[in-house]
């Protein structure tokens, strides 16, 4: 596996996709508890998992659009949290 830096955002840009990317962590693991049968709660979470997974999708959509970052098929971008940088990781 291979990590090469590709670029940055701001620390806003890094707020925004760390709380979609904490609430989709905390709502899968609220997946693996929960069962079918509290409808109305498992409907609420299957309808949360899938826009939070769509806005997710949409920010790193967004800011590899803004910043032209490089891609890879066989890749996928990621984030340090700690120093707002952007890698691209592959199976290389």
């Amino acid at each position: 596996m291979s990590k090469k830096l590709i670029g940055s955002v701001t620390e806003q840009e890094k707020n925004e996709i760390q709380t979609l990317f904490e609430r989709r962590n905390g709502l899968n693991e609220l997946a693996m508890i929960l069962t079918a049968e509290n409808e109305a709660l498992y409907e609420k979470l299957v309808k949360d998992m899938g826009e939070t997974g769509t806005k997710f999708q949409n920010w790193w959509n967004t800011m590899s659009a803004k910043y032209q970052w490089e891609s890879s098929p066989n890749g996928n971008w990621e984030i340090n949290f700690e120093t707002c940088e952007i890698y691209l990781v592959t199976n290389e």
